[in-house]
């Protein structure tokens, strides 16, 4: 079922989604609400999986991985057995941040945060290319990261 948003529902979000780490007396002012009944609706969006989770965001370049990549992966086959193979092979890649079943020219999309583009070379090599199923690899390198955000539109 899906939830139904209110103006108060949606102050709380937005504010978590910038503030993820805010006291909930201050969270209840910004929202305009008392500390208990404020405690109680980010209780509520939280048993609803609205809230999700509490993350650090942290910064890649800062730690030394200052290069995104976006993989286009095709396998040799689209089964079953195949695709879910890949699937749990990339998921214990931690340079794989993101990874997406495509509709369209490729069967994944992947994003790849890396310390440079030798490093990058050397990942595609050791550990891509050799998931049993991939049968080619092109890879986009983003000259410019003009918007990257972790917040979602609020119905």
């Amino acid at each position: 079922m899906a939830w139904t948003f209110d103006e108060i529902d949606r102050r709380i979000l937005k504010t978590l989604q910038h503030e993820g780490r805010i006291a909930n007396n201050i969270l209840a002012e910004k929202v305009g609400l008392s500390p208990s009944p404020c405690l109680r609706r980010v209780r509520l969006l939280e048993e609803a999986g609205i809230i999700d989770r509490y993350v650090a965001i942290l910064n890649p370049a800062a730690m030394g991985l200052k290069l995104t990549v976006f993989s286009r992966m095709w396998l040799k086959s689209q089964d079953a057995a195949t695709v879910n193979h890949f699937a749990r092979e990339v998921g214990q890649l931690p340079e794989v941040v993101e990874c997406h079943l495509m509709a369209g020219d490729c069967d994944f999309l992947l994003r790849i945060i890396i310390a440079d583009l030798d490093a990058y070379r050397r990942f595609q090599i050791d550990h891509l290319t050799r998931i049993d199923g991939v049968q080619s690899i092109k890879t986009d390198i983003p000259m410019q990261k003009i918007k990257q955000t972790t917040e979602i539109p609020l119905p």
